[in-house]
Order: structure tokens, then sequence, then C-alpha cells
């Protein structure tokens, strides 16, 4: 649809307009059509116990768009929310309070009812973790909740339920610490459609087996293709000999390394890149695909300028309070802040 043009209106009306159509660019965001994408990163990774209840109601305190969290599936069947597939002593104590001294056991090794001995509300001291994220406060009791819980937060303000991104914790090299992914899938889509969530939530992955057999079982789902090129993770391996493992059987070199292309040839919603893998050429490709590009995991400010300035639909951060300022700075729209519980 096009915009009139201004010297044909009267001046009042001119004016009017113009201030029109820019509190709609701010407010729809830079790719037009959607508002941005304000995301907690595991809740409030910076500020709060991370992939806990209280680190997403901080999150929605702050005011976020969405909630972004990492799923695991324990022994019985439950969907549980924990970014690592074992335990982890950087934020795990035992039963008797004591930090685990080595990974594990596995979340899918415990049911739900034995994971929730095990306290998570904080970072051992001694750990990296506890030394990138020095301002987190602890929690002390905070379990590993259920997605079922995180469902079931209900903000106290606002005008309705704030939007999920959960991310399917599968890795193709170890398949043993995650149920398959058409299991991971159908446990994942009877739960969000028992729950009347569908509508709110997102399902990302770099394991993109489970992307697919999200789009196959629930077409109403939005899906967000993460990926990363880097020497710690290269879920794409583009112009390596072979279809990379994580990519569902798809190979980038088909598309001429385009990850925007195969993204858009797989059906998925969203490009989700490591920040640092984004440039502007890309960027403009996947957007005029009509894929949103969400970035993840933005910390720096300058950064968080920068990338709204190249124009991203939106950002992943542990430090959510510190993109909502710089949001602010920029007049952009901001998402409410509510109080979860």
């Amino acid at each position: 649809m096009g915009i009139a043009h201004s010297h044909n209106l009267p001046g009042n009306w001119a004016a009017t307009l113009c201030a029109t159509v820019a509190a709609l660019w701010l407010i729809m965001g830079s790719s037009g059509a959607h508002a941005f994408d304000l995301q907690g990163h595991r809740g409030a990774r910076g500020l709060m116990p991370e992939n806990t209840l209280a680190g997403f109601s901080h999150a929605l305190t702050l005011g976020v768009t969405t909630l972004e969290m990492d799923l695991g599936v324990s022994k019985d069947g439950h969907i549980v929310i924990s970014h690592d597939s074992v335990l982890t002593p950087a934020l795990t104590r035992d039963p008797d309070g004591k930090w685990l001294q080595a990974p594990g056991p596995a979340i899918n090794d415990l049911s739900r009812e034995e994971l929730q001995a095990y306290d998570v509300g904080r970072l051992n001291p001694e750990s990296k973790n506890a030394r990138r994220f020095p301002n987190q406060q602890p929690v002390d009791g905070e379990r590993i909740p259920t997605l079922a819980q995180v469902l079931a937060l209900s903000p106290r303000s606002g005008s309705g339920p704030v939007r999920l991104n959960i991310e399917t914790k599968l890795n193709p090299l170890q398949p043993h610490l995650a149920p398959p992914p058409e299991e991971f899938a159908r446990l994942l889509v009877d739960q969000l459609r028992g729950a009347g969530a569908t509508g709110r939530v997102t399902v990302q992955s770099f394991d993109w087996r489970t992307l697919q057999q999200v789009q196959s079982l629930a077409p109403e789902l939005k899906t967000a293709y993460l990926t990363a090129e880097q020497r710690w993770l290269d879920n794409v391996q583009t112009g390596q000999a072979g279809v990379s493992p994580w990519t569902a059987g798809m190979d980038v070199d088909d598309f001429g390394g385009s990850i925007p292309r195969l993204i858009k040839q797989a059906g998925g919603d969203i490009w989700s890149p490591y920040f640092g893998d984004l440039d502007e050429a890309r960027l403009k490709e996947a957007q005029a695909l009509g894929l949103r590009v969400i970035v993840w995991t933005v910390n720096d400010v300058a950064d968080m300028h920068k990338l709204i300035e190249l124009g991203v639909d939106g950002i992943i951060s542990d430090y959510p309070d510190r993109l909502r300022e710089v949001a602010r700075q920029r007049g952009m729209a901001l998402p409410e802040q509510r109080e979860g519980g």
C-alpha cells in the first residue's frame, strides 16, 4: 500500500501524516511488519538464575516481548527447562546442598521428581559462569521447572500472555541424551496444543530435524532455525563435503551457500544466527525472502545499537534490561512491563 506524497497535502495534515508514519515505523520495527522482538535469554541469565521461574518472572517485570528457554525431556516424559542435557556443576547442587563435582546425571536419566531434588538457584562461585555473570542474583531453592509451569505463568498486568521462544535441545552426535526428534516433537506439540499455547510460541533448534517434525505435526507453530558458523559450533558446514548432521538432510551448498534460501526452502519462519555471523547482505537477503532475523546472544550495548541500526527484527540477550534501555534511547516501542506469578 502506497503513502500519499506529503507535498500534496495541507501543512498540518502533512505533519500529522509524517508523524504517524514515523510512529508506525517504530512500532512495527525495521521489517515493516512486526514489532521488534526483545527476548530475554534463558529468562534474564545475566541477572537471575537461568531457566528458572524466578528468572522468567524477573524478565516479565523488566518488560520483554519474549521469554527464551531450553527444553529437555525427563525419564518419565515430562518436558523440563534446561539448557544442558546433563546436570552441570556450574549451577547445580545435589540433595545434600553440595556442588556437583562432575557433569551428570543426564536429564533423561532422571524422573521429574528426581530432578526436583537439585537446586539450580545459584552459580558455583568457582565456576567460569560466576565470573562471566557477576551480577546474577542468587535465588536459593529454585528447581528445574517444567514447561507446564512456565506456560502457567500468568502475568498480573499487561494485555495477555508473553510469547515463548523454546529450544529443543538435541545433538545428532549424542543421540542418547534426548528422545528421537519425532518423539520430542510429538511430546512438545501435544503439550502446547493441550495448553492452547501454539499461538504464542516459537520453536527453535540447532538440530533442524525437530523443526521439520514440528512443521509437519503443527503447521500453526512458528519455527526458528538456529545457526552458528564458528570454531566452537558450525551446524551448517558450508563448503564441506557431505550434508551436516544438524540440517535434517538438507545441504546449504545446494543453495549456493545461502543459509536464508535453505531455511526458506525448509519452511522456516525465522533465521536466528549467532550475531557475529551476520552482515547486512545476508540480513537483507533473508528479509527479502520473508524471513525474520533474530540474533543471539547479544550482551554488549554497542553491539545492540549496531544490530538495531543494521535492521534486525529482534535480539536475544542475557541482559534484557540493557536491551530495553537501548531500545528506549532509540525511540522504539517498548514491551509491556508485567508482574509474573
